[in-house]
């Protein structure tokens, strides 16, 4: 299909279920994605290794919300091959502008480390890609997301499909039926994301998430 992706659309798109990819960074069009499987992160399943959780309490960091959005999708495309091509990208931070599409960044003397970008609808958050410039940056981004989310009383993180990276830190595979199921309830209550602020203490973080997983 022609790579037309209004706002109003793609949230049409994520209440059914759905998202859009692009086959390359310079393809011109889109498809839909409607997998079999779906990778999902239980907001009270997150995996935090020893090794992450001393990386975390060291510090030597900062954590923000929606501070650079668009520095976050370019550094998720920064890479030989991408899915994120020029119209979704448009498509995004279009989503972005009207306060649909966020971003969580961890920064390291002024410089972004990692970061991941997605989308808000009811309850559930679909996360859409993360990045890391640094040694476990989106590792750090995800732990406080799901903190965050948690906190502000989101109850499904969509992560689309699931890789060895995240099944270690606790997503799991369901089947679109369930799936189905748990977006609907989902999108039956709303969440803020913007309900708190972001916890930046990476102590705080580590703690709630060791005491509820």
């Amino acid at each position: 299909m022609p790579a037309f992706l209004p706002p109003a659309l793609l949230l049409r798109a994520y209440a059914a279920g759905v998202f859009p990819m692009a086959g390359a960074r310079d393809d011109p069009e889109v498809f839909w994605v409607d997998p079999p499987l779906r990778g999902v992160l239980p907001l009270d399943g997150f995996h935090l290794s020893r090794s992450l959780a001393r990386r975390m309490r060291r510090g030597g960091y900062d954590v923000s919300l929606n501070a650079d959005f668009e520095g976050v999708v370019d550094a998720c495309a920064d890479r030989a091959e991408t899915w994120i091509s020029a119209p979704i990208r448009a498509a995004y931070l279009d989503l972005h502008a009207r306060g649909a599409a966020h971003s969580i960044e961890v920064w390291e003397e002024g410089a972004l480390a990692g970061g991941i970008y997605g989308v808000s609808l009811g309850r559930a958050f679909f996360g859409e890609s993360m990045v890391s410039r640094r040694t476990d940056g989106s590792k750090r981004a995800l732990a406080h997301l799901v903190d965050h989310l948690r906190r502000c009383g989101f109850t499904l993180f969509d992560t689309q499909f699931i890789t060895p990276h995240l099944a270690r830190l606790g997503a799991v595979e369901i089947d679109r039926d369930d799936y189905r199921k748990r977006l609907a309830a989902a999108l039956e209550g709303e969440a803020d994301i913007a309900a708190l602020p972001l916890e930046r203490d990476p102590a705080q973080v580590v703690q709630r998430i060791t005491h509820t997983s």
